[in-house]
């Protein structure tokens, strides 16, 4: 890993940790896989520190950028599935 979590300066340490926490599950389904229920858990809190939409994109967008690993695709193919099943993504979804 050559990249850094996009962060806000102004977020409290728990936000920090939230917010990492949410892009490390991105990052483990493109490279593992994740439980459908812990991503979407992890993606209510990112919103409830990141409610406006244009920032979200924004972060994500930059996450995207350096990683590879998109956040809405992610999202996007977990809200599909039921609970209690598993998210691996490959780098092409």
């Amino acid at each position: 890993m050559n990249y850094s979590y996009p962060i806000d300066e102004t977020w409290n340490k728990q936000e920090i940790i939230d917010v990492v926490n949410f892009f490390s599950l991105i990052e483990k389904a493109y490279e593992q896989s994740v439980k459908r229920d812990d991503l979407m858990l992890a993606y209510t809190r990112f919103k409830q520190i990141v409610p406006s939409k244009s920032e979200e994109k924004q972060l994500c967008g930059k996450f995207e950028k350096d990683s590879g690993y998109s956040c809405y695709r992610t999202v996007q193919y977990a809200k599909d599935l039921e609970s209690g099943e598993t998210v691996q993504m490959k780098k092409n979804r």
